[in-house]
């Protein structure tokens, strides 16, 4: 009952700054989402350490993901004051937490490995800088748009700083995604149990790989040949898109479709 309390409050304060936020002066849209903020935080505490049975799964992994980036956005928003709130950001995590308390995802096993926790904790903080990434990059190519028609700088941050924003979330989630990897290359065994080898070659695993060659890539592309603009963006896009399968697709077609858990 608490969680389904707790996951109400949390996507109905989300959804008052959805509604208003581009009829809000930006520090009053800041301060509106300080409460979902807040209430999104409690929620996460209790479904990881207060419930009997703590569960995971790819809507858990979205609501991390989507309060990691409005973390970021609040820090963010005490450097560049004029950074505005817009209501996909207030959406997504309305949407997050509803997804999460509709699929809770699988119990964790007692017996996990040790080195479990570390391995996620790190693939989600690199799904939360990417994902701040892919929304430094929308804003930036809508104020391209903007700056074409003559408008005002959609964001209220100069395109410049946008991009260059954008490229550090890549920098640093790329580094984390490479630990990542190589935890699950270094503790394979202890994390999916004796006998799963190094690797273990499935959906998540070669989409993840894949993944981080595109960020590879992107991040070779900028340093060599000065890759920006949509060029950038769109191998941006793509390789979000393939981590995003990784493993929030992967658990949904196991949870969902097929209705199972996985590891």
């Amino acid at each position: 009952m608490a969680t389904v309390l707790l996951s109400a409050a949390a996507a109905a304060a989300y959804a008052v700054p959805a509604a208003v936020a581009s009829r809000l002066q930006p520090e009053r849209s800041r301060h509106a989402l300080l409460p979902a903020w807040v209430l999104h935080a409690l929620l996460l505490c209790w479904g990881l350490w207060f419930t009997a049975t703590p569960r995971f799964g790819f809507a858990p992994a979205l609501s991390v993901t989507a309060w990691l980036v409005l973390t970021v956005y609040a820090v963010e928003s005490h450097v560049f004051p004029q950074l505005r709130a817009h209501w996909a950001l207030a959406g997504f995590g309305a949407v997050a937490v509803l997804m999460a308390l509709v699929f809770p995802g699988t119990p964790l096993h007692e017996n996990a490995s040790p080195w479990l926790p570390l391995h996620w904790a790190l693939g989600i903080a690199c799904y939360g800088l990417f994902a701040a990434a892919v929304l430094h990059a929308w804003l930036m190519r809508r104020s391209e748009r903007a700056m074409r028609d003559a408008g005002p700088s959609f964001s209220g941050v100069p395109l410049l700083t946008l991009e260059r924003l954008t490229f550090r979330f890549v920098q640093a989630g790329f580094v984390l995604l490479t630990a990542t990897l190589a935890a699950g290359w270094l503790f394979g065994e202890s994390l999916y149990g004796a006998g799963a080898g190094r690797w273990r070659w499935d959906h998540k695993t070669v989409f993840s790989l894949l993944s981080w060659v595109s960020f590879a890539v992107l991040l070779i592309g900028r340093a060599r040949f000065g890759w920006r603009g949509r060029t950038a963006v769109r191998v941006l896009y793509a390789g979000a898109a393939l981590l995003l399968l990784a493993y929030v697709g992967s658990r949904f077609v196991l949870e969902v479709l097929i209705g199972r858990g996985a590891a």
